[in-house]
């Protein structure tokens, strides 16, 4: 459309123009994790104190094996099998150096979150390791969220209470 020059367009009707008006998309797409949480997350593994991430791998593993040894009788053998196959290469990982420090200390927590009971925190960690470090984890981290629900499942999963070689826990911290 041409105008004559000091006229000025029709703009009761819809124009033919080349430029298209926006054109709703929706609400944007929901993400696997509330930010909320997975901030928070984020945030206490940054604030607890660090000795440069040194996690010793046994810290973590021992008693994520001896959860799963608790599960057996409950829980079918075949996924049994399967959470203790993921936790070798979770054992094999770390031991090849393959696994970030946040990867480790995140780790460390979940355990003693899981030695506490604490299953909520537990599988909130879980889902920031899972969201956060995808790559590194992809493996592995599926058999501890399965581990996490039986044992949330479980009557009663006995842990063994952090040792004071392997975490900085005080006696009756929760």
């Amino acid at each position: 459309c041409v105008f004559p020059p000091g006229a000025l367009p029709d703009t009761s009707a819809p124009a033919a123009s080349t430029t298209l008006s926006p054109k709703s998309l929706g609400p944007p797409p929901l993400g696997p994790v509330n930010p909320a949480l997975r901030t928070e997350s984020v945030r206490r593994t940054v604030e607890e104190p660090s000795e440069d991430c040194s996690v010793l791998a046994d810290a973590v593993l021992i008693p994520l094996r001896e959860a799963l040894d608790a599960c057996r009788p409950t829980v079918q053998k075949q996924v049994c099998d399967d959470i203790g196959r993921r936790l070798t290469v979770l054992g094999d990982t770390w031991a090849q150096g393959k696994l970030s420090a946040p990867v480790r200390k995140r780790m460390s927590l979940l355990v003693q979150e899981l030695q506490q009971r604490h299953w909520d925190t537990a599988d909130e960690i879980h889902r920031s390791l899972m969201v956060d470090h995808v790559n590194e984890v992809s493996q592995w981290l599926v058999g501890v969220k399965r581990l996490i629900a039986e044992m949330r499942n479980a009557p009663t999963v006995e842990l063994a209470e952090p040792r004071d070689d392997e975490t900085e826990t005080l006696p009756d911290q929760e």
